[in-house]
Parts: C-alpha cells; sequence; structure tokens
C-alpha cells in the first residue's frame, strides 16, 4: 500500500509540474476575407501593426499589417472605391478588423500614465485620463466585429509616404497639412487618429477645401452603405452589419 501511495504520489506531483497546453489560436470565421483579395487597388496602412500610432509601438494582436474584414464589409469598399477611382482618387485603410486582445492593449495603455512618448502628435490637448470618457477609445470596438473600418482619401497616382522613424521630433495632428507628418491622404483637416475636437466629421471649424474632402469620403461610403462615427472622421461602420454583438479576438496575422 505505501509503496502504491508513493507512485501515485509522484504521479500526481509530475502532472502538477507539468506546463499547461498552450492556448489554441482563434480561428478566423469562414465569413471573414482579406480586404487585399477583393481588392487589390485600396491602398493599406495599417498603423497598429507599426510604431506611428498613438501608443508608439506595435498593438498587441497585430503581427501583420493586414485588413481582415467581413465580406459584406470588403465588397462595400469594393463599391465605393468604383466610384472614386473614376474622380482620381482611391481609399486607404489605416484599421480594419480589431481583435479584442488590441482593445484591452489600448486600455492598460491608458491606465499607464507615465507613458506619454505619442501625445505631442495624437493627444497634445486631450488629457489621457479622459480618452475613453471622451468617446476616443473604448472597452468594446466595433472594429472588433469585423464592419468597421478607418480610412482616408488619396489622390492618383498615389505619392510614396515617408516612412515614420521612431523618435523623429512630433508635431501636433491638427496642424497645417504641410506642416504635421507627411501622410499621403488628402488635407482632411487633421492627421488619423486625432484625439481632438477637430477631428469630428463636422466640426464647424473645418472649412474650405479640409470640409470638402471629409464630405467626399463621406459621400461615397454613406452611398456603399456605411455610417460615419460623427466624433472622428476616418472611422466608418457599415449599415446592417452581420456581427452586431459578437466580439471577435483572432490576431491579424
Amino acid at each position: 500500500m505505501t509503496r502504491r501511495l508513493a507512485a501515485l504520489t509522484l504521479l500526481l506531483a509530475s502532472l502538477l509540474a507539468a506546463p499547461a497546453p498552450a492556448a489554441a489560436t482563434p480561428a478566423v470565421p469562414a465569413t471573414f476575407v482579406d480586404l487585399a483579395a477583393v481588392d487589390p487597388t485600396i491602398l493599406h496602412d495599417i498603423r497598429y501593426a507599426g510604431t506611428h500610432n498613438f501608443v508608439g509601438r506595435p498593438v498587441r494582436g497585430y503581427s501583420a499589417p493586414r485588413c481582415l474584414l467581413t465580406r459584406r464589409t470588403a465588397s462595400a469598399l469594393k463599391t465605393a472605391q468604383s466610384r472614386l477611382r473614376p474622380r482620381g482618387y482611391t481609399l486607404k485603410v489605416y484599421d480594419c478588423y480589431r481583435p479584442q486582445r488590441a482593445v484591452n492593449d489600448f486600455a492598460a495603455w491608458a491606465g499607464n500614465a507615465a507613458d506619454n512618448r505619442m501625445k505631442g502628435e495624437f493627444y497634445p490637448r486631450v488629457a489621457k485620463s479622459t480618452l475613453f470618457a471622451d468617446g476616443y477609445l473604448a472597452h468594446r470596438s466595433g472594429h472588433s466585429r469585423g464592419s468597421t473600418v478607418d480610412l482616408t482619401l488619396v489622390r492618383l497616382p498615389a505619392a510614396t509616404e515617408p516612412r515614420y522613424v521612431p523618435g523623429q521630433a512630433l508635431v501636433p495632428c491638427y496642424a497645417p497639412h504641410g506642416r504635421r507628418f507627411r501622410d499621403n491622404s488628402i488635407d482632411m483637416g487633421t492627421g488619423y487618429d486625432c484625439f481632438d475636437p477637430l477631428a469630428a466629421t463636422l466640426d464647424p471649424r473645418v472649412t474650405g477645401v479640409r470640409r470638402a474632402n471629409r464630405l467626399l469620403l463621406r459621400d461615397a461610403m454613406t452611398a456603399a452603405g456605411f455610417t460615419n462615427y460623427s466624433h472622428e472622421w476616418w472611422h466608418y461602420t457599415l449599415d446592417g452589419e452581420p456581427y452586431r454583438s459578437t466580439y471577435f479576438d483572432f490576431p491579424v496575422a
């Protein structure tokens, strides 16, 4: 009996010491597609896969600069693109599907008061502690449902976009078009992910060509079946999106 008890004790100890099996990577639903496969003419500048974003580093869940979306959303973007290209413009996407782990990463970043490395460009006039209350960040993002996209317009032929170098001098995202980061987008009045009231699509201080450019994007996207988020000129969600209450967490890889 003593020998059997000793053997059972050793077996239990080995089981407890064994590493836990690795969690399986969530599978990409069959209803999601890569935008590049649906319309290769749409430009990509997936900011969260790199360092030129408001956290200043690759965001958790982005290991490749890909635009994944529900098939219906990608098809609707193809429709918008078909209307814009004859007018001399192309869409450029900044962010598409966003895994929940990335949203959680944003929340953790927002809670770290010491990390303000990108404040000078992305939120110069807004307190980091108020980004959730102000509507710039959320604990549940429509992007995680696969039918929300951040995008802009680029005039054809598209100019080469300068490479962002970590540590370079930061210019406020609301600075004049010729002074802020030289994104090859047309002038929308602010840069992308500008956490500032001026980023609101119909802010009355944005006038002239800049307002006309925002309305050009909005009209093309609305005609293709999207609705704009009024606080951000770049943010659109497909009407009647297929996953209205499902927040996915598979990585962009």
